[in-house]
């Protein structure tokens, strides 16, 4: 499976375990659902700061986002 799309997937259920929606973090990232919905569904890949404030707001690591056990 390819990065974007495990991101995607991990971000997914991170949102879903706090009882966000994705409108709800769109908001919280200055974006439309549809722009945020394209993250959860791997077309679109997130630059940094958007990996940084999504773990921030989703109180995730950058190692659970990416699917990294150590």
């Amino acid at each position: 499976m390819e990065i974007a799309k495990i991101v995607g997937n991990n971000l997914k259920v991170a949102r879903r375990a706090k009882g966000y929606t994705q409108k709800a973090i769109a908001a919280q990232m200055y974006m439309t659902q549809q722009q945020y919905s394209r993250f959860e569904n791997g077309v679109f890949e997130l630059n940094y700061e958007q990996i940084l404030r999504l773990c921030e707001l989703l109180d995730i690591t950058p190692n659970e986002l990416f699917g990294i056990s150590l």
